[in-house]
This record gives C-alpha cells, structure tokens and sequence, in this order.
C-alpha cells in the first residue's frame, strides 16, 4: 500500500510525462522477468566482485521505470545507490570527475533520499566507536578519539587494500575531528569536497592538509574509497545508474564520444576490483548497435555483444534487453493506474474512465503513432491522468468517450519521429569509422 504523499508524488511525475521515484510498484506490469534478473544481478555483487549490467531497449520500452525499479529494490535489500542521467550539459561521461560528482550529490539510502554521504560516513564512524566501546574501550577516556581516528585509517587500510588516496583518508579523519570540536561548518565543507565540489574554501581545505581538487584521472580510486565506507557503515553493497547513455551519441565532437566510450569500457575492465558495485547503464539499440556506439569500439562490443540467436534472447547476458509495450500491457498498466488514483467519487471514476473507454483510448493514442504502441506509454499516461483530473474535478459537460481523439504535447524527437513514420537517429556515413582503444584516467 502507498502513503497519500507517494501517490500523489506518481500522479505529479506522470503528469509532467517524467518516472515516479516512488510507488513503482503498484503500476509495475509486464516487467518481472527483468525485475528478478536485476535482482539476481543485486546478490551477485552482494557476495562477489562488482560488475556491469546494460538495459537495453527502443524508446518507450520503460527503460527509466526499470531503472527506477532497480534503485527501490536495491534499497530494499539494503543497498546504497545513485541515479545519474547523461547529459551534454552538466554531465561529460568522459570527464570522470564529474562522474564522480554526479554520483556521490545523488547517493541514497532508503532512510536519505539523497545526498547521503555524511549519514553513510556517520553511521561507519558509529559502528566504529561502538566495536570500541564493546571491546572496552572507555569513550570519555582520554586518547579515545585518536584511537577511533587511527581506527578509521586502519579499517580504510584494510578495505581498499591501501588504493585508497591519501587525501580520502585526510579528509575522512578531518571531517571526524572537525566534527568532535563542534566545528560543523568547515567539516561540511570538507564533505562537499569530498562529494567532488570545485567549490570549497582554501581555509576548509588547510585543515585537511590537502590542495586543488577531485581529478578526472583519481576519481575512480575516490569511489573505491566511498563504496568501502558504504560498506562498513552496514550496506550489502551500491547500485549506481547511468540513464540515458545514448546521450553520448549526440556529443559534438567526436573525441568526446569516443573518450566517453572508452570510459564505459574502463569501468567494464575494472568492474572486479569494487565488489560490492552495480553498474546499470540504460540505453537504446543504436546506442549499442552502430558504429558511432558501442559496435564502434571493438574491445567493449566484444565484451558485451547482444546475443540473440533465432529471436532468443537471455536475461542473463551483458545487455538484458526490455520489450516494447503492446496494447494489453498499456491497458493493464492504466487499470493499475485507475485503482490507484485518489477520486473523490470512485463509482463516478469507473463509470466515465471504463474499461471500454481504455481500450479506446489504447487505439487513439497508438493510431497518433502510426500503430507504433511502443513509443506511446508516455504520451499515453499523459492523456489518461488528464482525463482522470478532469473527472475528478467534475468539469461541468465534460465526457471522456466524446472528448477521445489523440493530441500531443511536448513531443520528443523519437515521439516526432513515430509519428512521421521515420528514424529518431538516421546513421551518419561519416560515423562508420573504428573508435580507438584508450585510458581516459
């Protein structure tokens, strides 16, 4: 059951045609097989090393929603997380400091939705002094904070296997002392830096004993170092997101899109080496498919080629691959959505909103689409809650069953596209050249 706050969050997020964060749940339809695979994927990494998954699917197919599944579930069994959507704008994938960045600001628990960080870290510190104490360690003695201090560097020692960077280490102990003489502005100055801002004092960062700032080429060991404090602050382990990926196909130059790519293929290289971490990269087929993409760089396509042979396709390969909607699959998903909206007047809702006037509305959004079902859910989800507002509000003559007939709003260029029948992203002659193989950090 969701709370009236999480229900209300759904309809808000559909109406402006975005995912939900929350209530996924209760409209999930059509989606368990990927659902235990990811799951499956969740345990893997849980008692073995870290590893890659990719979602692969058109436009339409639910790739975000599955995404976003993913994060409730792994908070569900306990593990930190963090979205991160691709973007030309604030996000470069080929400068890892941003990255790096990105992730860290959008670290959630399920007890903090975002910006985790300092709860994680305060919670590891707790575990720390409270091992201490059980031990019998005295915590008003005096010394008793050096030796939490030294502790920290030894457990931080011992976890990373000494890849840590020094300045992790500085900052962490920093941060604690800073904490312990009631100086909480400077140490949360210190854990923006450590978050990866460009933007902290240089007084903030004297205490510490380090300079500059978070680079593209460190940052990889940076998140060693915040997954192993995750870790021993009591979570199993991280599921990071990357959404969106085939952003970097629009990239403006191509030195951007290769070096991005081949970051993708460092992090699949070293993926063993941070047990505990999930990586879920969400993309279309182009993305994978052409030689602008993936299929480009030979090394990674080689690593994670889509498998389908004779239309048989297993989840439990590199790139687990979503299947577009079909008409049932929408219907069912507005029946979800019908139970769940909060009207004023059920009996109303159902008799104006049927199950007839669903199916109608299935066949007027997908004829819009020249039959493409695929790429209607969002438009679709916005029609339908629409017509639900307004019976809900009782609008004076209005009736669904004559209000039916398709108009979209705010398309996207793939929803452009359906409708006029062609390619979202026509493949450029000039892009079917080899990416080359190369370390960006």
């Amino acid at each position: 059951m969701l709370s009236h706050a999480e229900i209300q969050h759904v309809f808000q997020q559909l109406r402006s045609g975005l995912v939900p964060e929350r209530g996924l749940d209760a409209y999930a339809v059509g989606v368990e097989k990927p659902r235990v695979e990811l799951k499956r994927q969740l345990d893997l990494v849980q008692h073995s090393g870290g590893t890659v998954k990719f979602l692969r699917g058109d436009y339409g197919c639910g790739k975000t929603f599955m995404a976003r599944l993913a994060i409730a579930d792994a908070h569900a069994a306990n593990f930190a997380t963090s979205f991160v959507v691709v973007s030309d704008n604030d996000l470069r994938f080929h400068m890892f400091d941003e990255v790096y960045r990105k992730v860290v600001t959008e670290l959630a628990t399920r007890s903090c939705p975002r910006g985790a960080l300092g709860d994680i870290l305060d919670r590891w510190i707790g575990r720390i002094e409270e091992g201490m104490i059980a031990a019998g360690a005295d915590p008003d003695a005096a010394g008793f904070d050096d030796r939490v201090r030294a502790k920290l560097d030894e457990d931080l020692l011992s976890r990373t296997g000494g890849k840590a960077p020094q300045d992790f280490v500085k900052v962490v102990q920093t941060i604690f002392a800073l904490k312990q003489e009631g100086e909480l502005a400077e140490a949360a100055s210190l854990l923006s830096w450590l978050s990866g801002s460009g933007n902290v004092g240089a007084t903030a960062k004297k205490r510490a004993g380090i300079k500059g700032d978070i680079e593209s080429r460190d940052a990889l060991a940076y998140l060693r170092g915040v997954l192993e404090i995750v870790k021993a602050a009591g979570h199993p382990g991280m599921l990071i997101v990357i959404d969106e990926a085939e952003t970097i196909l629009r990239m403006r130059t191509a030195d951007s899109r290769h070096k991005s790519l081949n970051g993708i293929r460092q992090i699949c290289d070293g993926a063993g080496d941070y047990p505990g971490l999930l990586w879920l990269f969400t993309g279309t087929p182009s993305f994978f498919d052409t030689r602008k993409g993936i299929a480009g760089l030979a090394p990674l396509h080689g690593r994670i080629h889509f498998l389908n042979p004779s239309g048989y396709t297993s989840l439990r390969q590199a790139q687990l691959e979503l299947k577009p909607f079909d008409a049932v699959r929408l219907k069912n998903v507005a029946v979800r959505l019908r139970e769940l909206y909060p009207a004023s007047d059920r009996q109303r809702l159902m008799t104006l909103v049927s199950d007839g006037f669903l199916d109608q509305l299935v066949a007027d959004v997908t004829a819009g689409f020249k039959g493409d079902v695929g790429v209607v859910p969002r438009q679709f989800l916005r029609q339908l809650v629409n017509v639900m507002d307004l019976v809900d509000e009782d609008i004076d003559g209005f009736d669904p069953a004559k209000a039916l007939g398709f108009r979209p709003e705010a398309l996207s260029a793939e929803e452009e596209a359906a409708m006029a029948g062609r390619q979202a992203e026509p493949v450029d002659p000039a892009d079917d050249v080899p990416i080359p193989a190369e370390d960006n950090w």
